[in-house]
């Protein structure tokens, strides 16, 4: 077996409503073993028989949209990656006084990031942005996280299929739940 994080995009927020019960529910009908969601924006630790988390992600794709109706959109990755991912946030929780909101932007491939950071050249004053592998670090003064330049772009429909933003907090959160 092979464990992995699973991130849906887009779920309730915006219209699309799903409860974390039929959503682990879903997944374990379909085959994936220990399922367990944490909070209720399309966090997910499982495992599956296979090794290749293109192939997990496809299934879980299809899975998604069978059952609840939705365009389903999932990034995955293994509690290695994730734990580098976590370990390599380069900003510091305050800066200059100023309490700030951590995220990594999860992306599908680093053409998505490369995409954000070249339609957003000059980041939104106190708005800091970082490339890392496959992933935007991305802080943001308490308060601002929906108005800055990234938050704006990430936002938009074209990075539906191949974004999802977690807090920083929140990604610490699956690493425990992933035994990392």
């Amino acid at each position: 077996m092979h464990t992995y994080a699973v991130f849906l995009r887009g779920i309730n927020v915006g219209g699309v409503r799903i409860a974390m019960k039929d959503l682990a529910e879903a997944l374990s009908g379909a085959g994936y073993a220990h399922v367990s969601t944490l909070l209720a924006s399309g966090n997910v630790v499982l495992d599956a028989a296979t090794g290749d988390p293109a192939a997990v992600k496809a299934d879980i794709e299809a899975v998604l949209r069978a059952r609840f109706g939705y365009e389903a959109w999932v990034i995955i990755t293994t509690p290695g990656r994730l734990a580098s991912i976590v370990s390599s946030y380069p900003f510091p929780a305050v800066a200059d006084g100023v309490q700030r909101h951590d995220y990594v932007v999860l992306a599908v491939t680093a053409d998505a990031v490369a995409g954000v950071l070249a339609a957003c050249p000059a980041p939104s004053p106190g708005e800091l942005v970082a490339a890392g592998d496959g992933v935007l670090y991305w802080q943001v003064p308490r308060g601002s996280s929906l108005e800055t330049r990234v938050a704006r772009e990430i936002g938009r429909a074209r990075h539906k299929a191949v974004l999802t933003t977690r807090n920083l907090n929140t990604l610490r959160k699956v690493l425990v739940r992933l035994g990392a």
